[in-house]
């Protein structure tokens, strides 16, 4: 946390009617409706490119008001400098406590040095933002051997995707599945909303482009729903989409919380026979069917 900052006196000086929330242009739309959400104001961070191509950010002035910025940071190493800096004008501009909303935070994987000279990315970034900023939010962060997003970022939570999923889902006559143990605990938060059954896989990695994914017996029904946090190749989805099919069920649908598609990746999934291949909108992609800036807007009023 930034230096000098009594986290609990800022929180306290905070009420809802005094937060702005911030974003950058490609942003904007999902910014203004956890803004609209919350009943407050919303600005633009604007960006100017030198020459030389360094960047210039610019905000409104925020006097003794509590900023929250908005910003998925997928695409990260185009997005991080602008965000860090963002942080620093907003301070600059008289805000109180500057509030970092990352639906898509990066560099998760990379948590712990698996050959010799390599960096712990999660690590880096997690020290930088929670230098930069009173606290961060995001959805679903892609952990392995960390238990907690605050191991990572001080003073960071985690919002559950699995209500937003499940309003889309809907019906409880399906089964929610989970490829492996990392996506299983939100396979059965989405159930346990539904009241409908779950099962989680077994997931082999053989290679970058090849997983084999296997499952118990599934229950009698027509219905599956395939739940993963974050999707790249599509290989885990599609691998899990062939189980679930070869194991009678006739339909099924992929859904992903954050849409980091390679070049291919959904044709994967749907050639092995999914019928939808949905994500919610932490990262703007032509899949996004499920919102959640109300999720971050429930999460902000919770925190003031």
């Amino acid at each position: 946390m930034p230096t000098g900052i009594d986290p609990e006196s800022v929180k306290r000086s905070a009420p809802v009617d005094a937060m702005c929330v911030h974003a950058f242009a490609d942003g904007l739309h999902y910014a203004r409706r956890i803004a609209r959400f919350l009943g407050v104001s919303s600005e633009i961070v604007e960006v100017h490119r030198f020459p030389d191509r360094e960047t210039l950010v610019r905000v409104a002035p925020n006097p003794g008001r509590y900023a929250i910025l908005v910003r998925s940071l997928d695409n990260p190493d185009a997005k991080l400098i602008e965000t860090i800096f963002a942080a620093d004008a907003l301070r600059r501009a008289g805000s109180n406590r500057v509030t970092l909303v990352a639906p898509y935070l990066p560099y998760m994987r990379q948590d712990r040095v698996f050959h010799p000279g390599e960096p712990i990315s999660q690590r880096v970034i997690g020290d930088l933002l929670g230098r930069c900023f009173d606290a961060v939010l995001t959805m679903e962060p892609h952990l392995h051997r960390v238990k907690s997003l605050t191991e990572i970022v001080a003073h960071a939570r985690s919002v559950n995707a699995a209500p937003a999923i499940a309003r889309w889902i809907r019906s409880k006559d399906c089964v929610v599945v989970g490829p492996d143990s990392e996506s299983g605990l939100m396979a059965k938060s989405v159930a346990k909303i539904l009241g409908s059954g779950f099962v989680v896989g077994k997931k082999n990695r053989i290679g970058d482009r090849s997983v084999s994914v296997r499952f118990g017996e599934m229950p009698k029904v027509r219905r599956a729903v395939i739940v993963d946090d974050i999707a790249s190749s599509g290989v885990t989805m599609a691998a899990a989409v062939r189980a679930v099919r070869e194991a009678g069920i006739a339909t099924v649908d992929a859904v992903i919380v954050h849409a980091i598609f390679a070049p291919g990746a959904i044709e994967t999934i749907r050639r092995a026979g999914a019928r939808r291949v949905v994500s919610c909108d932490t990262i703007a992609h032509e899949t996004n069917a499920i919102r959640t800036a109300s999720v971050f807007a429930d999460a902000l009023k919770g925190s003031v």
